[in-house]
């Protein structure tokens, strides 16, 4: 193994069980692949994964075992934002799932202050205020990411991960995630610190992949969610029951659309390496591959509530 990085058992993040897997597709990284580029946002898939298991008491997949926190926050660090072609796709993508969240809660007064985890170059931040919120806070540990943000929003942003004690206490009126909580090495934690960090009557809003999705079926180890950077994959019913163990009431869950172009529709697909370069240098150069359209990728959606 690379000098320095120490592999870690995980534990399922619902039923706590440590020998109680199946496992589904063993490991098939390098000591090389512990790099910042492997650890980019929206990266060209690879097919690089930990050892992947699904538990069998609770149903939850995950990596086992995987790299320590240390090193895994200092790739973050390092990380690159790689999506910049895909952002106005992205925004349209979470607005709507941002409308239904203030829908779904729009018993308590929301449009306060928005808190969004793994905000990148703080885009969506942009959104939020355009959309009626009076504050926005963003949390990304990938500076590079940061450095992009705009004076409009760099100043909300905190430079680090989600760790106990970071967000202040009862400040929130809704928390996003989007593409984040799949990542999360702790993410019983993270619930934790995202209710300590609600108002009375606050919501989170997550978006993520949906390991029992078609798409993640049909494709099994081929498909792009299977990846290194992940360390829990979810699936509708399993991300309704870590929500609710940590004291939300799940207001809504289901299939995600996602908005995408042409050209990002062929980086996801698992095709051979240098056909797949081919084709998005074609289209990178071609107006087809702008052509953005509404499509069911295997992502999921929740909205949950503070009790």
């Amino acid at each position: 193994m690379k000098p320095n990085v120490t592999l870690n058992p995980t534990t399922c993040a619902i039923c706590g069980s440590t020998d109680n897997e199946i496992e589904l597709y063993p490991a098939n990284f390098s000591a090389l692949d512990f790099n910042p580029g492997i650890f980019s946002a929206r990266r060209i898939p690879d097919k690089i994964h930990y050892r992947i298991v699904r538990c069998r008491t609770c149903g939850l997949v995950r990596s086992d075992p995987i790299i320590d926190l240390e090193t895994l926050t200092n790739l973050y660090a390092q990380s690159i934002q790689t999506y910049d072609d895909e952002v106005l796709n992205l925004m349209n993508s979470y607005v709507r799932y941002l409308d239904k969240a203030v829908r779904c809660l729009s018993d308590a007064p929301i449009k306060e202050h928005l808190l969004e985890i793994g905000c990148g170059s703080g885009f969506f931040l942009e959104k939020a205020l355009e959309y009626g919120f009076k504050k926005v806070s963003g949390v990304e540990p990938s500076l590079q990411a940061v450095d992009k943000s705009t004076p409009r929003v760099k100043s909300y942003i905190t430079c680090d991960i989600v760790h106990p004690g970071l967000l202040p206490a009862d400040q929130f009126d809704l928390i996003c995630m989007f593409q984040v909580f799949d990542h999360i090495d702790a993410p019983g934690m993270l619930l934790d610190e995202c209710m300590r960090a609600l108002k009375p009557d606050g919501g989170i809003l997550l978006l993520n992949h949906d390991v029992s999705s078609l798409s993640a079926r049909l494709m099994g180890e081929s498909s792009p969610i299977i990846d290194i950077e992940h360390t829990y994959l979810y699936d509708q019913t399993t991300i309704r029951k870590i929500v609710t163990q940590h004291g939300f009431k799940v207001k809504v869950v289901g299939p995600a659309t996602n908005n995408i172009s042409l050209r990002y529709l062929f980086h996801l697909l698992p095709l051979p390496k240098n056909i797949k370069m081919s084709l998005l240098s074609n289209l990178q150069k071609n107006p087809l591959g702008k052509i953005t359209f509404p499509i069911q990728l295997g992502n999921l959606y929740l909205v949950a509530q503070k009790l």
